[in-house]
């Protein structure tokens, strides 16, 4: 029995995270995340680019679909949104990481706990 492609939907597995664009839908280690359509979209984007830096620009491209304007901040403020929803369920990981001047990469690790 072979799938349609009705029956075939797109999970995105990147460490405790699972997203299903497809459902709108986000879970870390199993927990439903709350996000907004543009913070799921944008997790959904990185986790498509999953351990790659993706520079600014490029995310803010894949999410809203237009050229972003000199000096726009709106790729920052998600990122930040994105890390506190996914640091309230698991505060033991860290997942979105800021290479300075470059970008962000999604790369889920667990914190260091510290002595």
């Amino acid at each position: 029995m072979t799938a349609t492609s009705a029956e075939i939907r797109e999970v995105l597995s990147v460490g405790p995270l699972e997203i299903t664009p497809d459902e709108h839908l986000a879970r870390a280690d199993g927990r439903a995340l709350t996000l907004s359509i543009r913070e799921l979209h944008m997790l959904t984007e990185l986790a498509r680019r999953a351990d790659r830096i993706v520079s600014r620009e490029e995310l803010f491209e894949l999410v809203w679909a237009r050229a972003m304007r000199p000096g726009d901040r709106s790729v920052d403020v998600y990122v930040r949104k994105l890390r506190v929803k996914l640091g309230s369920v698991m505060p033991e990981w860290a997942f979105i990481h800021t290479h300075f001047g470059f970008g962000y990469r999604l790369a889920p690790q667990r914190k260091q706990p510290v002595a």
